[in-house]
């Protein structure tokens, strides 16, 4: 019997008018099904109008633990802002694509009220996905720690110079690189920045990270697969003005300087999407990436 579902969170850029206009069909048709739909507090839900009677809105600290499920409305950025409300909590998140490539929003918006009465009627596939947890450390102060569902990413500061960095897994010394940085992703972010740089597609369910440099100085300095149970650890070779900045899911968790230590190993959590019935990973792949579109594709 599935679980009754009474309250929806929203969450979108609602300063979008494709945004709005798939948040207000989503509003009327969560009332008609008797759900109550919150959204953030904030100024982004400020600016949804539409349906203003039937949404609560409520801080967006309280915006997971008051929900049965998320609705993320947008691409696949406002996915990942909804997977960091989530994570660590048992609340599943349905994505709404009215972004560009939509990945993990892969819900077409013709589909929106079909796709919520599958929601409330326990007629959804649940696709677990594992997490990635970002630890900065440094000589003083407490770590930043932080979960990411894509990547982690460490990035040079200033345009025109590479950056210098040691990579270690598991305690083993890998490599001292020269690049513009390196993207650790997980196998859900393999097809995100991970694949502008070189990465391989690594269907979700397999247990790997992919570490791949960003435009590294030596051709030979390749993205590799590693099982996500293992640390990744990346350091900073002190050179003069050196620095980097680590970015987790697209957000800038902080600097990196000389003398800290980034380590990014498997989260304890994991989210939980929602798809329709019928989602295929691969029909996903062709669709996104454009794959045989030369007349011979085979649709199924």
């Amino acid at each position: 019997m599935p679980r009754a579902r009474k309250t929806f969170a929203l969450v979108g850029r609602f300063s979008d008018p494709r945004v709005a206009e798939s948040a207000a069909i989503a509003v009327a048709h969560l009332a008609e099904r008797g759900v109550a739909t919150l959204v953030a507090d904030d100024g982004e839900s400020a600016r949804f109008e539409a349906g203003t009677a039937q949404v609560v809105r409520v801080a967006e600290s309280e915006l997971a633990g008051r929900a049965d499920a998320v609705l993320a409305i947008g691409g696949d950025g406002t996915l990942l802002y909804a997977a960091r409300l989530v994570a660590g909590r048992d609340v599943p998140l349905l994505g709404i694509n009215r972004g560009r490539l939509g990945f993990l929003t892969d819900v077409l918006p013709q589909d929106l009220t079909a796709s919520i009465d599958a929601v409330l009627d326990g007629s959804c596939d649940i696709d677990v996905r594992p997490l990635l947890e970002a630890r900065l450390s440094r000589a003083q102060g407490a770590p930043l720690v932080q979960q990411a569902l894509n990547d982690v990413v460490v990035q040079k500061h200033e345009t025109g110079r590479m950056i210098d960095f040691e990579s270690w897994i598991d305690g083993r010394f890998v490599n001292t690189h020269g690049a513009d940085g390196v993207v650790i992703a997980s196998a859900t972010g393999s097809t995100a920045y991970a694949l502008s740089c070189g990465g391989p597609i690594v269907e979700p369910h397999l247990d790997v990270v992919v570490v791949a440099p960003i435009c590294p100085h030596t051709l030979s300095d390749r993205p590799i697969v590693i099982p996500r149970r293992s640390t990744v650890e990346i350091a900073l070779v002190d050179r003069p003005n050196t620095r980097a900045h680590v970015t987790v899911d697209g957000i800038v968790l902080d600097d990196l300087l000389a003398g800290d230590r980034l380590a990014v190993g498997p989260s304890p959590h994991s989210i939980r999407l929602l798809h329709p019935k019928g989602y295929d990973y691969y029909r996903l792949l062709r669709s996104k990436l454009h794959w045989g579109r030369g007349g011979n594709e085979h649709n199924r």
